[in-house]
C-alpha cells in the first residue's frame, strides 16, 4: 500500500507547485507589458517576453484562464497617396453627319449668294458624309484645389493645301485650362487657359448635349468657336447646384456647370488666333433657375439670365493680315429656358454693335447687330426606342460676322424641325429638315440664298 500510494501522494504537491509557478509567470508577464505600455508607444524589438516552458507532464486539472489580450500600440502604415495621373478620366464623342440640300440655291454664279452655313462647311452642293466633331477629353484632379481639362478636336479642316483644296481630319485645340478652387466646397473656381467665353446660354452648351445640330448665327457671331484665351471666375451657390444636379439626373440638356455667375477677361481676337491689340475682352454672365412647384408645376424649372460683352477686335482682311484699326464689339444678351417636363421653351436674343463690311464704301465699319432664336421642344421618355426629343427652332440675325474675312454681313432667317432619338446612352441619332433664307458669309457675294436642307447626324459617346 505504501508503494502504490506514494506516487499519487507525491504527484499532488508537484501539480500544485506547477500551477503556482505558471500563475506567478503570468503575473510577471502582465506587469512587464503594463510597464512597457506606460513608458513606450510600442514595444521595441527584443523586449517581448519569452513564453514560459510548458510542464513536461500537464496536470490533470483545468488550465488556468488565459490572460486578457492586451492591444499593443503599433505603427499603422499610412495609406498610399494617389498620384495625380491615377485620377485622370478619358472620355469623348464623335459626330458623323449627312447633309443634303433638297432644293434651292446649292450653287450660284460668282457674286451671288449660295446656300451655306457659317457653322458647317459641309452644307454645300457636293457634300454627303462628314465628321463634324471628333472630340477627346482628358480631365482630372491634380490635388484638392487644382484640376485640369484638355480637349482637342480631330475633325478640324484646313484650306489652301493643294491649289485651295481643303483637308479634313486635322487636329485643333479646343480647351486647355486649369481650374483653381480656393474654397473646400468648390462652389467658386478660377479658370486659367483657353476655355469657353461666358456669353450666351446656347454658346456655353456643349455640342454633345444640344438638340439642334448647330448654334444659331446671332448668338454664335459674338464668339465664333465659343472659346478664347484668358481668365474667368465662376460661382455657383449650393442651392443652384442642387437644382442643376436634379435636372441632370432627369436627363435634361443643361448648358454645363459654368457657374450661376461668371466674369472673365480674354484676348478677344477669337479661338486659336493671335492677339493683335493691347485691349482685353471683358465678359460677364448670370443665370438662375427657379423651381415652379409652388405654382403647381411639380418638377418644372424656369431659368432666366443674361450676359454682356465689351471688346475691341481687328477682323482679318482680304488683302492679308488684320485690320489696322480696332472696332467696337459690344453686346448684351438675354436668355430664358423652361425645361421640357415634358414640354419646354428656350429663347435668346442679343443686341449690340460690331464690325461689318459695307459694300458701298468698301470698308469695315461699326454697325448694329440684332438677332436670336426661339425653340420649342418636348421630352418623351417612355418609348420602345428610348427617349425622344422633338423640337422646332426659328432663328433670325442681321449683322456682321467678325470671324470671317472682312466681317461680312449676315442676313439669316431659318425654320428647322427636328427629332433626336437617344437610343442608348452611347448612341444618339438626330434628323432635321429646314427652310432657310441666308446671305452667304462672303462680302463679294450678294443677295439671299434660299432652300430646304435635310440633315442627319449620328453621335456616339465614349
Amino acid at each position: 500500500m505504501a508503494q502504490t500510494e506514494s506516487p499519487a501522494g507525491s504527484q499532488a504537491p508537484d501539480q500544485a507547485s506547477t500551477i503556482a509557478d505558471l500563475q506567478r509567470q503570468i503575473d510577471e508577464l502582465k506587469a512587464m507589458v503594463s510597464a512597457l505600455q506606460t513608458t513606450q508607444p510600442a514595444p521595441s524589438p527584443g523586449s517581448a517576453p519569452v513564453a514560459a516552458p510548458a510542464p513536461a507532464q500537464p496536470a490533470p486539472v483545468s488550465a488556468p484562464p488565459a490572460p486578457e489580450s492586451i492591444p499593443l500600440a503599433a505603427a499603422t502604415p499610412k495609406p498610399k497617396r494617389e498620384a495625380w495621373y491615377e485620377k485622370l478620366r478619358l472620355r469623348g464623342y464623335t459626330q458623323m453627319r449627312f447633309n443634303q440640300i433638297v432644293s434651292g440655291d446649292a450653287d450660284a454664279p460668282a457674286g451671288v449668294s449660295r446656300l451655306r452655313s457659317i457653322h458647317d462647311s459641309a452644307v454645300n452642293g457636293d457634300s454627303n458624309f462628314t465628321f463634324r466633331r471628333m472630340r477627346l477629353v482628358l480631365q482630372g484632379d491634380l490635388n484638392d484645389h487644382v484640376s485640369f481639362y484638355f480637349q482637342p478636336d480631330f475633325a478640324a479642316a484646313v484650306s489652301n493645301q493643294s491649289v485651295g483644296e481643303r483637308r479634313e481630319g486635322t487636329v485643333s485645340l479646343r480647351d486647355m485650362y486649369a481650374d483653381v478652387f480656393p474654397t473646400g466646397d468648390k462652389s467658386f473656381r478660377i479658370r486659367l487657359g483657353q476655355s469657353k467665353v461666358p456669353y450666351g446660354w446656347e454658346n456655353m452648351q456643349s455640342s454633345s448635349n444640344r438638340l439642334a445640330l448647330d448654334r444659331t448665327d446671332a448668338i454664335n457671331s459674338a464668339a465664333s468657336g465659343e472659346r478664347d484665351l484668358g481668365i474667368v471666375a465662376y460661382y455657383t451657390p449650393p442651392r443652384v447646384q442642387a437644382i442643376w444636379d436634379r435636372l441632370a439626373d432627369d436627363g435634361q440638356k443643361l448648358f454645363g456647370n459654368y457657374g450661376a455667375f461668371g466674369f472673365g477677361v480674354f484676348n478677344g481676337q477669337g479661338l486659336n488666333r493671335t492677339e493683335t491689340d493691347n485691349d482685353v475682352m471683358a465678359v460677364a454672365l448670370a443665370t438662375w433657375p427657379f423651381e415652379l412647384d409652388g405654382l403647381g408645376l411639380n418638377g418644372q424649372v424656369f431659368e432666366i439670365g443674361g450676359s454682356v460683352m465689351r471688346n475691341t477686335i481687328r477682323p482679318e482682311i482680304r488683302t492679308g493680315g488684320v485690320s489696322p484699326v480696332g472696332f467696337k464689339d459690344n453686346r448684351v444678351n438675354l436668355h430664358a429656358i423652361l425645361y421640357p417636363q415634358p414640354f419646354g421653351v428656350q429663347a435668346e436674343w442679343n443686341w449690340g454693335t460690331g464690325p461689318e463690311f459695307i459694300p458701298a464704301t468698301g470698308r469695315i465699319e461699326e454697325r448694329p447687330v440684332d438677332g436670336g432664336y426661339v425653340q420649342v421642344m418636348a421630352k418623351i421618355d417612355q418609348t420602345p426606342i428610348g427617349t425622344i426629343h422633338p423640337f422646332a427652332r426659328w432663328q433670325y440675325y442681321r449683322g456682321g460676322f467678325k470671324a470671317a474675312i472682312n466681317a461680312p454681313r449676315l442676313e439669316t432667317e431659318e425654320l428647322e424641325l427636328g427629332l433626336e432619338f437617344q437610343i442608348d446612352p452611347a448612341l444618339e441619332i438626330t434628323t432635321t429638315y429646314g427652310w432657310a433664307s441666308r446671305k452667304e458669309a462672303d462680302e463679294r457675294r450678294f443677295g439671299q440664298a434660299e432652300g430646304q436642307i435635310l440633315r442627319v447626324q449620328a453621335q456616339w459617346n465614349y
